[in-house]
């Protein structure tokens, strides 16, 4: 398995220890000693060129003195000596480095030039992968590798653990040994120099031993990369992250509401759960979430049971589950009947299950038995405090047995000190997780309840509702162009609303008045009441400098509102050069509500989209949900139900509810605009006027900078949109005309519906088996995607009875993006037609175009028609007779 030619790294061999000294407490020495004594079966090379051996183990000059070439090089050298030893791996062949030294990007200018020469290495070699530099180094239970300075090994287990942190690995792995957790991998990244989370993401995502991952986060720095790799991985497998510098000491001034409101710990989080990822947020959170996660055991739902022989500690555990959001599990009567019938008279009667003080292991077992039978439980937390008649030992005995015959989790508080460390143990060795409070367990619960929320939000189907555009995008990228200045500056308010009114979003359209003469004029063409603005490049929020007037009903008053202006202007903002006053309808609020929206340019993250309560107490009330653009219905409609201000945009006593279609509508073409436009790094429409039959822009602000071509599609992005180049029609030899285009998530009921009309057959020869296509989770699967590294096409065809799916082909690359997976599936009644000949054309183009190296597909031997279409289009097919299986495979570059 040598995903991004990482299993030299992971899986060595042989492995050359590189500036190890005889000094046992060094970090060579340290390494050496966890090499030689940790039971690893493969070969170490100590590489010293003055001792002829160390720790026992002969020593090695140079690298060119080995007697093969190893292939992991682990590098413990002064950091000067790291570039030359690195240049020097990889004259050899060495695939796989690990840099533990210190002294780079970390230790200012000396440091930051180490660097730089160590990447000019690192290019010369494109073969040759790097961890660190600065990093602790790795450890693989399940080959017996401790490949790092961090004492001992723990057990093997499916959880994967990434570091950027090397002093948290090892605080972890000594707490994973105490606890008798389980780890599949154990890697510490440093400084990311070349090996970063998405590689490792990755890896761990075709490793059949790693069932989930930890991180630990710094810093991300390519996003793009991060999402991709994220979103594959969290599909099928839990994905937990604790990110770092939540709260940073200083932030740049910003130049709009949006700026203001938008931290960079926001932006991590909304990345966070767009790829489907659950967040701890304090170090403490990351040791209990390992403690339910390397059980391997996920609830199936927020119900949670409570089992405590003391009332006290079962309410914190409910108080905490609130808080979170989490759901107590309401029991069923029949549960209550029989909890009844052995219980004493004065237990709880209800979820918290209270079977008071006097509790025996027996009666312990029984009650969370029943409890774990209830079909309204999705997880049991069982509590114990230390009373008289309490024997902790048998009551962690009998729970852990228990644990050991259910699927559902099993979660165990038990309070007090040394009398129930023994018991503790004991529920640990039947994996059990187990906790010192009530409101830790909760809380590791909840984690994984909010990253089962995250999925299912994620890949709940959307409504399809047209974002479609009065206009042709490229004429409309051309004026937006043309709009561009030499350098950063804040367009025009005009400007910014016609850029809106491209992108079909109603405003409030603004005339600029130089004189009050022509600003009466304006207003009595348009109609009083009327707003005034100030017109100045120079000021950003203009009520802070008196640069708004409003319910201007007259001339008079008119005259009035711009002498106003124009005098507390020139005290406010003396250095402002006012070009004029702008003069617009005014627009009734009182039965609307005032949003605002907002985007920015993120500097890990690209283009961030904001929605929320406007107005200019916009900053004040703090009332925001951001999301990755481009936004589709469910996503837009997910912001606005995170808001508090939501209650009232859906009706709220009386109050008439806003035309949220539209306002989701208009969120989606906003994010569109974002997504078109690379040169806006900020931009507002505050406020946002959503009424229950209108939503019009009242103000708006666009910040553009000029740029650069990108060197690759939507570079300010970390979500590849909607492909529409590869949006296509082609004509059926009988003159049927047929849209090709990617799948999308709306299409999931197409989906459903063509599949219904296949043959079992036909489903068999698709997906090798008898495949239970007809649910959500199974359509969510294959039209929700990942544009970057997969993409299905469909064949749509218009008909009487409305718009049809009746093919469908999927290219899914591998993560290295050399070789791509086809497989095509025909609706039965189009097949013979010469559908299935276009789709796989036209997707053999679209691979050809992502610059993959080979195409391949996989069918069985009864499958002689797609067989036969293979061979047409010179593919080399080979048959396995003993198997049934068929492969075939083409190369792209010939």
């Amino acid at each position: 398995m040598n995903i991004h030619g990482l299993e030299k790294l992971l899986d060595p061999k042989r492995i050359a220890l590189i500036g190890v000294t005889i000094n046992p407490n060094s970090v060579g020495g340290k390494v050496l000693s966890n090499l030689i004594g940790g039971a690893y079966r493969g070969v170490v090379y100590p590489v010293n060129p003055v001792s002829e051996a160390i720790m026992g183990v002969p020593c090695y000059p140079d690298l060119d003195s080995l007697p093969r070439v190893p292939d992991l090089a682990m590098v413990c050298t002064p950091a000067d000596k790291v570039p030359g030893t690195v240049e020097k791996c990889g004259q050899i062949g060495i695939k796989g480095v690990i840099v533990m030294s210190a002294g780079f990007e970390e230790s200012g200018a000396e440091g930051r030039e180490l660097a730089g020469k160590l990447r000019e290495v690192l290019d010369r070699y494109p073969g040759m992968r790097m961890l660190g530099p600065n990093c602790l180094g790795i450890v693989v239970p399940g080959i017996k590798l401790n490949a790092s300075f961090a004492p001992g090994l723990p057990g093997e287990g499916g959880v994967a653990f990434i570091s950027q942190s090397g002093a948290l690995v090892t605080s972890v792995l000594d707490w994973a040994r105490e606890k008798k957790i389980g780890f599949s991998s154990f890697v510490s990244i440093g400084n990311a120099m070349d090996v970063d989370f998405a590689d490792l993401i990755d890896y761990f995502g075709e490793d059949d031993k790693t069932d989930s991952i930890i991180m630990y986060i710094e810093s991300i720095k390519d996003a793009r990369k991060f999402m991709t790799a994220s979103r594959a991985f969290a599909r099928t497998k839990p994905l937990i992250v604790y990110k770092a510098g939540r709260f940073p000491g200083s932030a740049a001034v910003a130049a709009s509401h949006t700026g203001a409101m938008v931290s960079e710990d926001s932006v991590y989080d909304a990345a966070f759960r767009r790829a489907g990822m659950a967040r701890v947020l304090n170090i403490g959170e990351i040791f209990d979430c390992v403690e339910l996660v390397g059980r391997n055991r996920f609830p199936g739902g927020p119900r949670l049971g409570i089992l405590t022989n003391a009332g006290g500690p079962g309410v914190m555990a409910v108080d905490t589950l609130m808080e979170l959001g989490g759901r107590l599990a309401e029991l069923d009567p029949s549960s209550i009947d029989a909890l009844g019938s052995f219980l004493p008279p004065f237990w709880s009667g209800t979820n918290p299950v209270d079977i008071l003080g006097d509790a025996n292991s027996r009666r312990y077992e029984k009650a969370a038995g029943v409890i774990l039978a209830d079909g309204g439980v999705d997880a049991l937390l069982v509590i114990l405090t230390p009373q008289a008649m309490t024997d902790a030992d048998k009551v962690a005995l009998r729970i852990g047995k228990l644990s050991a015959s259910t699927r559902k989790p099993v979660l165990a508080a038990w309070l007090g000190g040394e009398s129930i460390r023994g018991s503790m143990v004991h529920l640990a060795e039947e994996g059990v997780a187990t906790y010192d409070t009530p409101e830790q367990a909760v809380r590791a619960f909840m984690t994984l309840v909010d990253y089962a929320d995250n999925l299912e939000d994620l890949y709940e189907t959307p409504r399809d509702i047209l974002a479609d555009f009065s206009g042709e995008q490229e004429s409309m990228r051309q004026r937006f162009l043309s709009m561009m200045p030499d350098d950063e500056r804040t367009l025009s308010e005009p400007e910014s609303k016609e850029l809106l009114e491209l992108y079909d979003i109603g405003v409030a359209k603004p005339m600029i008045c130089r004189s009050r003469e022509e600003a009466a004029d304006a207003a009595l063409k348009m109609g009083f009441p009327v707003v005034l603005k100030v017109h100045s490049p120079r000021i950003t929020h203009k009520t802070e400098v008196g640069g708004v007037e409003v319910g201007i009903a007259s001339s008079e008053s008119l005259e009035m509102a711009w002498d106003r202006i124009m005098r507390t202007v020139s005290e406010r903002a003396p250095e402002a050069e006012v070009e004029g006053i702008s003069v617009q309808p005014m627009l009734q609020t009182g039965e609307g509500t005032e949003m605002i929206l907002g985007a920015r340019r993120d500097p890990v993250f690209g283009s961030v989209i904001m929605a929320g309560s406007g107005g200019v107490a916009a900053e004040i009330w703090g009332d925001k949900a951001l999301g990755l653009p481009p936004l589709n219905e469910h996503l837009a409609d997910r912001m606005l139900r995170s808001l508090k201000v939501f209650p009232l945009l859906d009706g709220f006593r009386g109050r008439p509810p806003v035309d949220l279609e539209q306002l989701k509508r208009v969120m989606m073409r906003f994010s569109y605009l974002i997504s078109d436009n690379p040169e806006i790094v900020e931009m507002d429409v505050n406020p946002l006027l959503c009424t229950s039959d209108q939503v019009t822009a009242l103000d708006a602000r666009i910040v553009v900078r000029p740029g650069p071509g990108q060197e690759r599609s939507y570079a300010h992005l970390a979500l590849r949109p909607y492909p529409v180049e590869y949006v296509t029609r082609k004509m059926l030899p009988d003159s049927t005309e047929v849209l090709l285009r990617p799948i999308k998530p709306e299409d999931e009921p197409m989906w459903l519906e063509m599949l219904g009309s296949c043959s079992r057959e036909s489903i068999y020869s698709r997906f090798g088996f008898f495949y239970n296509w007809a649910n959500h989770e199974a359509a969510a699967r294959y039209c929700y995607i990942d544009y970057d590294r997969e993409i299905a096409i469909v064949a749509e065809v218009s008909e009487e009875a409305g718009k049809h799916i009746h093919a469908i082909g999927r290219l899914i690359a591998d993560p290295d993006l050399r070789t791509v997976e086809y497989a095509i599936l025909v609706d039965d009644r189009w097949q013979n037609r010469g559908l299935g000949s276009m789709v796989t054309e036209y997707c053999e183009e679209i691979a050809g175009r992502w610059g993959l190296s080979r195409i391949v597909a996989q069918t069985t031997v009864d499958n002689t028609r797609m067989i036969h279409l293979f061979e047409s289009r010179g593919y080399t097919v080979t048959r396995d007779s003993s198997s049934g299986e068929v492969r075939v495979r083409k190369d792209l570059t010939t």
